[in-house]
């Protein structure tokens, strides 16, 4: 039985380069990677690109389809899932996006866009808790985020977990879902930090 994987929002701002080839694989350290089907896991995430990373990506490979200015890499993640690319007309300018979606759904694409479209024509700029998260995940180093192992109870084993510095404790290691609200804030980037909190 496939699980349905949310449409979500993974990074604030729109990426570099460095950082869009990041995200490209931002689960690349997850302890089953070679025994589990990835595409619940990818499938769904998206993130703000330029102009320039669109037009580079469209002129990599021939696309496996394009619909106006919506096309699909021809090249698989993993499965069903592939790279989206998005420009969309927002609020009289046109920004570009990059999304993984699941080709299996025919409705995909279309529910993505209505999705970002959605989520970038909100009149006040916040973020919610899991969009926090979602960025703290994506912009960590790799050295500094993993996957709970064996030093943790067996219900906790395999969900991601995020290096910290605790002060008098010096660094320790916690569960990404468990940061508190001051630990999210000293996690993000100041220019995101004080954006208001957003209803899921």
């Amino acid at each position: 039985m496939n699980s349905v994987s949310p449409i979500r929002k993974i990074f604030e701002g729109v990426a570099t380069r460095p950082q869009m080839f990041r995200l490209f694989d931002r689960h690349n350290q997850r302890p089953d990677r070679w025994e589990t089907d990835a595409a619940p896991l990818y499938a769904g995430e998206w993130f703000e690109i330029d102009e320039a990373l669109y037009d580079y990506m469209l002129d990599i490979l021939p696309p496996l389809w394009m619909r106006g200015p919506i096309f699909a890499l021809r090249e698989f993640l993993t499965g069903s899932v592939t790279s989206i690319f998005f420009a969309l007309r927002i609020d009289g300018r046109t920004r570009y996006f990059h999304g993984y979606c699941d080709l299996s759904d025919q409705g995909s694409v279309e529910a993505m866009r209505v999705a970002i479209f959605d989520r970038e024509t909100r009149p006040i700029r916040a973020m919610t808790r899991e969009e926090r998260l979602e960025h703290i995940w994506s912009s960590t180093a790799d050295a500094y985020r993993g996957y709970a192992g064996d030093r943790f109870p067996k219900p906790m084993q395999g969900q991601r977990t995020i290096m910290l510095w605790s002060g008098g404790n010096g660094t320790i290691l916690k569960l990404l879902d468990d940061l508190s609200d001051d630990e999210i804030a000293g996690k993000l980037p100041v220019q995101i930090r004080h954006l208001p909190s957003a209803a899921a």
